[in-house]
């Protein structure tokens, strides 16, 4: 069957089309812990090529026989969310150029596959930079980015992806393509009147945000970043105005297939001034950051490592963290970016420094950019841990959690508790401004008991991040990995609606089924990969 496809498609592209083994096991993994082999991979040279690849999976899902699409760009993605059984839409191979760089607006118009890097790159020459950048960067693309509203360090001063996005070319469904942008409400009174699938679209959402506005209302949580389901906060604003690039944004390819992008920049400026400080205490640790968090000019960046971290990296190479901190670690390190130089910023650093001055154990302001390098290896240090290996076992990305920030101390003590308990050791990272952390057991999955423990893992850490308020998923989209922690999160009333919006859009169930939505435990179990690995990413360092 795979190559009668393959075959019918290679005639009416312009892009390549593949259905041999070596390429379908190539695709049937991404940066996550789960593995599906495509039926085929599509490498589109075009919009239209994509435009004909949907319709002709809606034409035969009209007649009962579904091969769903999987949008993919550099395969990094931790949730499960760019693989599938059908056909992977491989945009890295030609859908990977700038379209247009406004110097006078400063916006860029892109095509999904670009490498983000390369548009940084482009971007500095400029003066000008994306500041939601991930810590993938170097091997990841601007689509992907798009897709799960990825955030970054410097998300803590500018928020995710979607603050950048400004409007979105979309492939649906059945091939129909749409322009999104925020409408007025003459502009929306047009749209609502098409007598296409778009108008249908746009009259079926318009219908239920105002039939279920109360329900909407669950959705909203005292946290910074929240990917969790679909934005359905800022589709329809108070003036009437209405825009659907918040729901795509974050959506992960389930309700349509971004084509181009045109996104906002900043201004950017190669100096900075780093701030690091020691804690030995974590109530201390809380009560600096809730301080920091109040404040209305901070740090562009707050990164956290702790303890358990660094003795892990000392493990894998004593020498690695020799020029940057000294032994005893403290309990945790904090590190935080001041874009400019220490004069340009000096009133905020000055204000940042007294309050931590009342809580932290030592606290120094680096401004020699050789020793900045240095302290900047202790957050660095954990992508040896995310890259290396203990013999079979390895770092597994399960978890992408955030909670309100005054709650940080019982999720960090609520995570050792956890590793404690299943005897694993564990290792805490991330951005402490936004209380979104990282922790990655090491695991052998070809192990039955630590099968079994990467599951007890999940569950427990989910019932732990809900407990606070959280949110399962917040620098990057839940996937298929997260999808059976998404009704807990938000209860059955907002579960169905966000159902819903997903039947709007994709009422045949081809745009990448059971991410987000109908993916269980036991699927979860069935899909884990055997043999963990990041061989696909070795090209550069796998970062966290």
């Amino acid at each position: 069957m795979s190559s009668k496809v393959a075959h019918y498609l290679q005639e009416h592209l312009v892009g390549e089309v593949i259905s041999g083994t070596n390429a379908r096991e190539h695709f049937s993994t991404d940066g996550s812990i789960l593995q599906a082999a495509p039926l085929l991979v599509v490498y589109p040279k075009s919009e239209n090529d994509i435009r004909k690849t949907a319709r002709f999976s809606w034409q035969l899902a009209e007649r009962g026989r579904i091969i769903p699409l999987v949008a993919r760009g550099g395969g990094t993605d931790q949730s499960g969310a760019a693989i599938g059984g059908g056909m992977i839409l491989a945009f890295q191979a030609h859908m990977n150029r700038i379209l247009e760089l406004d110097g006078r607006t400063h916006t860029v118009t892109i095509e999904p596959g670009l490498n983000y890097a390369r548009l940084q790159e482009v971007l500095h020459t400029h003066g000008r930079f994306l500041p939601p950048y991930p810590s993938s960067i170097d091997y990841s693309t601007i689509g992907g980015a798009i897709a799960n509203n990825k955030s970054g360090e410097r998300s803590y001063r500018y928020g995710p992806t979607l603050n950048f996005v400004k409007s979105l070319r979309v492939v649906l469904a059945n091939g129909e393509v749409i322009q999104t942008g925020r409408l007025n409400k003459r502009e929306l009174s047009k749209k609502l009147g098409l007598a296409t699938f778009e108008g249908e679209v746009y009259r079926s959402v318009d219908t239920l945000l105002e039939e279920k506005i109360s329900t909407i209302e669950l959705m909203e949580r005292n946290l910074t970043l929240n990917n969790a389901g679909y934005n359905l906060l800022d589709i329809k604003r108070k003036d009437g105005s209405f825009d659907l690039t918040p729901l795509i944004v974050g959506s992960q390819g389930t309700l349509g297939i971004i084509t181009e992008a045109t996104l906002d920049t900043e201004a950017y400026d190669p100096q900075s001034t780093l701030v690091m400080s020691y804690f030995d205490s974590i109530e201390f640790l809380q009560q600096a950051l809730v301080e920091l968090k109040a404040l209305n000019e901070g740090p562009a960046t707050i990164e956290l490592v702790d303890q358990y971290t660094l003795d892990q990296v000392y493990v894998h190479n004593p020498n690695h963290l020799k020029d940057a901190i000294s032994r005893p670690y403290p309990s945790f390190t904090l590190l935080m970016d001041f874009e400019g130089t220490e004069k340009t910023s000096k009133k905020p650093i000055k204000t940042v420094t007294k309050i931590l001055d009342k809580f932290a154990k030592h606290t120094s302001v680096i401004t020699d950019p050789e020793e900045q390098i240095k302290a900047r290896k202790i957050r660095d240090s954990v992508n040896m841990l995310v890259a290396g290996d203990e013999g079979t076992k390895h770092s597994l990305p399960l978890f992408d959690g955030s909670v309100p920030i005054d709650r940080l101390r019982d999720y960090i003590e609520g995570i050792y508790k956890i590793f404690a308990a299943s005897s694993v050791q564990p290792a805490v990272w991330g951005h402490a401004g936004d209380a979104n952390l990282f922790v990655r057991p090491n695991l052998n999955l070809s192990h039955v008991g630590d099968r079994q423990k990467a599951f007890k893992l999940l569950n427990e850490f989910h019932t732990l991040v809900l407990g606070l308020n959280g949110t399962i998923s917040a620098s990057s989209g839940e996937g298929r990995l997260r999808a059976p922690y998404l009704e807990p999160m938000y209860g059955s009333d907002v579960y169905d609606l966000l159902n819903k919006i997903k039947m709007i859009f994709d009422p045949y169930g081809t745009m990448n089924p059971g991410v987000k939505f109908g993916t269980t435990i036991e699927d979860l179990r069935s899909g884990l990969r055997q043999n963990f690995n990041l061989n696909h990413l070795y090209g550069h360092l796998p970062r966290a």
